[in-house]
């Protein structure tokens, strides 16, 4: 197909009253070109240069400047192994190998039967769910050698049509050779992140005991806390009880000797008088007697 189909067009259009200059909308008209026909045809791209009042020229050096762009014809589903950093130490490698041979082409060929190109692309933002692939707009993870073949019998199947679009074909920066990593530093960069991870468990594992451990002497220290002052109310209460009835005794014992003493007093008042009595007749003679003389 070259031109965009009339219902292609359509949405072009309606796209482009989004925008305050027909021009703005130039990238999004391209992705409506690719999902038509899967690539860019250099007829469409004028249609699209006619759309937008651009010139063939000007349309060519932006879509050849991105990636998720293609001029060659792709396959019905675009496959994108992330080699990347995380997806890497997780397999990546291992993996795209293991596609290439369970599809039978290279990284950036595409199956005899137009249905598959395998692409190895930088950072998918999956990290996550690494190793990771995208296929279209969809993003897969982590995928082990067998769940790749399973995803691929499931895409030849369309038993994902519902998930997959048919056209999609925006994927990441692909890779073009640039810097690769021998599988001796990956090995040894994966022995280290699990040393990582290991020492990162115990450390955790350690700080929860201490943590448990921190917690039990609490709590033990409370309970010992309220025992200790358990002991402590009931010494002071038995010392109060002791004081109350010390009270108690010394308030009976003075109540006791009250009357002892009244007796007492009225005793020895009883002898003063009956003294004062006897001694009164012998005085009242001498008187007399004085009188007489």
């Amino acid at each position: 197909m070259s031109r965009l189909a009339p219902e292609f067009e359509k949405r072009a259009i309606d796209l482009m009253a989004l925008y305050p200059q027909p021009r703005s909308a130039l990238l999004p008209l391209l992705h409506v070109l690719q999902e038509q026909d899967g690539h860019l045809t250099e007829e469409g791209m004028e249609h699209v240069a006619e759309l937008v009042g651009l010139m063939p020229a000007e349309v060519l050096s932006v879509a050849s400047f991105y990636d998720m762009f293609h001029a060659e014809p792709l396959g019905r589903f675009l496959i994108g192994i992330c080699t990347n950093i995380a997806c890497m130490l997780d397999g990546a490698e291992e993996l795209l190998h293991h596609a290439e041979q369970s599809l039978g082409v290279k990284h950036g060929a595409t199956t005899p039967d137009g249905m598959f190109t395998l692409e190895e692309v930088e950072c998918v933002a999956h990290c996550d769910k690494a190793p990771c692939a995208q296929v279209n707009y969809r993003y897969f993870g982590p995928l082990t050698n067998d769940a790749f073949d399973q995803l691929v019998d499931d895409l030849a199947a369309d038993r994902l049509k519902d998930e997959v679009p048919f056209h999609g074909t925006l994927v990441r920066v692909r890779r073009e050779g640039g810097l690769r990593v021998s599988p001796e530093r990956i090995a040894e960069e994966r022995r280290i992140v699990a040393g990582q991870i290991a020492d990162r468990a115990a450390g955790e594992a350690a700080a929860k005991k201490a943590t448990e451990e921190a917690d039990a002497k609490k709590q033990a220290d409370e309970e010992a806390g309220k025992a200790g002052q358990a002991k402590i109310d009931e010494a002071a209460a038995t010392a109060e009880q002791s004081t109350r009835e010390g009270s108690e005794q010394v308030r009976d014992e003075k109540a006791g000797q009250q009357p002892k003493a009244e007796a007492l007093g009225d005793a020895e008042g009883q002898d003063a008088e009956s003294g004062a009595k006897a001694a009164t007749p012998a005085g009242s003679a001498d008187v007399e007697g004085k009188k007489d003389t």
